[in-house]
């Protein structure tokens, strides 16, 4: 876990045929204020809640993070 988040999860960016994982970071990509910098799930998980475009499914963000953490 060396990255944060936001930067494992662009590498679900413009995928040709267009899945739940890549929605969510090309939303996330155009998100100017999503916690970029960030590793912790509490942020994020708060951040999706309260700001996020309906895109940013919190059933997908736990999804990306099981990704995330297990790498």
């Amino acid at each position: 876990m060396e990255k944060s988040f936001y930067h494992f999860a662009l590498s679900y960016r413009g995928k040709l045929h267009a899945d739940d994982f890549s929605r969510f970071a090309d939303a996330m990509f155009l998100d100017h204020s999503f916690p970029r910098s960030t590793k912790d799930f509490e942020k994020i998980s708060r951040y999706l809640e309260e700001r996020a475009h309906p895109v940013m499914k919190a059933s997908v963000f736990d999804q990306l993070w099981d990704e995330y953490t297990s790498r």
